[in-house]
């Protein structure tokens, strides 16, 4: 499973894992939370998942803004839908940017790249929040230069 906020673009985690481990898996996921603007989502349209074909699939998965996500606990009910998953077999990987500030000066102020950075490095991971199982989690990463 790759996880992106973007619905009609490629994870950066499935381009780096091509790029760096040369492999594509018997099946691929592509997963994107949405936070809608009402506070709770019902069940039933919590979960939608589109087959693109050859083994890849797009799962929807939505939340009001008052609910705590568990994506493990919402995917579970892929399988109504024709995408069946075995949460033991199931890799979910995230993209990981490593914010750094330029050297040469020519961004933002530097103490402002500097606060950016600290704030960025102190988040939450999205592995935390998604309540993702940490033995199942790779993160594929990038370095960002402000």
């Amino acid at each position: 499973m790759f996880l992106s906020p973007l619905t009609d673009q490629m994870p950066a985690a499935l381009l780096h894992n091509l790029k760096h481990n040369l492999v594509l898996h018997e099946r691929t996921v592509f997963v994107c939370v949405l936070i809608e603007s009402v506070p709770r989502v019902p069940q039933e349209d919590r979960v939608e998942v589109q087959a693109l074909g050859r083994s890849f699939f797009r799962v929807f998965v939505r939340y009001g803004f008052m609910e705590d996500p568990d994506l493990p606990a919402a995917l579970a009910v892929c399988a109504a839908q024709g995408l069946a998953l075995d949460p033991q077999q199931v890799s979910y990987f995230l993209s990981r940017e490593t914010i750094l500030p330029t050297a040469n000066g020519s961004g933002m102020a530097l103490w402002r790249e500097r606060l950016f950075e600290f704030l960025f490095r102190n988040a939450s991971s999205a592995a935390n929040y998604f309540r993702l199982p940490p033995a199942r989690v790779v993160e594929m990463g990038s370095r960002v230069m402000l």
